[in-house]
């Protein structure tokens, strides 16, 4: 079970019904090694300035960057917002705020707002589920915005949303374009549908928190 090579040594199988394993596994793997390992030298993560704090902050922010490889990863092959990866990000947002609020004492009304509006999501994902017997995809995004704010804050998070927006106009224009041409008629919602928001959101969010970061530290 060693990431990478598990996968080089196994063949690309299974080890117990010899499957074959999807390539998506492999490399997420590697590009969430990669990321890792930028974020700890954009926040100057070595022996001269290592510290207790520094130590969990980097910790917390590795298990954040994994939950957005994987629900960015999920949303891309499958146009889903999995729900155990988004309870997996709810559980390490809160131990983040309580961690954060209790030893480096920030604003602890900042962050209530933020658990405040994880109760309304989560409140109108039940009452979805209950009338229409489905998950929400909207729902889903929001749950996953509220998390990018608590972790990479407001600027970070504003500024992915932007750039998911342009991309999705783009994207929606591009393709209307190219059905013209090819005289097949289909409404921007058909399309919006087909379209993975959450990974073009993570997608930016990882790259706007490490130029923030660059920016920040080596200006």
């Amino acid at each position: 079970m060693i990431p990478i090579f598990s996968y080089v040594f196994l063949r690309g199988k299974c080890r117990y019904c010899k499957e074959k394993i999807k390539p998506r596994y492999p490399i997420l793997e590697i590009i969430s090694g990669l990321i890792f390992l930028a974020m700890a030298f954009l926040i100057k993560f070595d022996v001269d300035t290592l510290n207790i704090n520094k130590i969990v902050d980097y910790c917390f922010m590795v298990l954040y960057l994994t939950f957005i490889v994987i629900i960015a990863g999920i949303d891309k092959e499958n146009r889903k917002m999995d729900k155990l990866v988004l309870v997996y990000g709810i559980v390490i947002s809160i131990m983040y705020m309580v961690y954060l609020c209790i030893v480096e004492q920030v604003n602890i009304y900042r962050y209530g707002i933020y658990l405040i509006f994880y109760i309304i999501v989560l409140l109108l994902d039940t009452i979805t589920l209950k009338r229409y017997a489905k998950n929400s995809y909207v729902t889903g995004i929001l749950l996953m915005v509220i998390t990018m704010v608590i972790f990479t804050g407001e600027y970070v998070t504003e500024n992915a949303i932007i750039f998911t927006l342009l991309s999705i106009f783009f994207y929606i224009l591009m393709y209307k374009i190219k059905e013209r041409k090819r005289r097949n008629k289909k409404s921007e919602e058909q399309v919006a549908n087909k379209l993975s928001i959450g990974f073009f959101l993570g997608t930016f969010n990882i790259l706007m928190l490490m130029l923030v970061l660059f920016v920040s530290n080596y200006r």
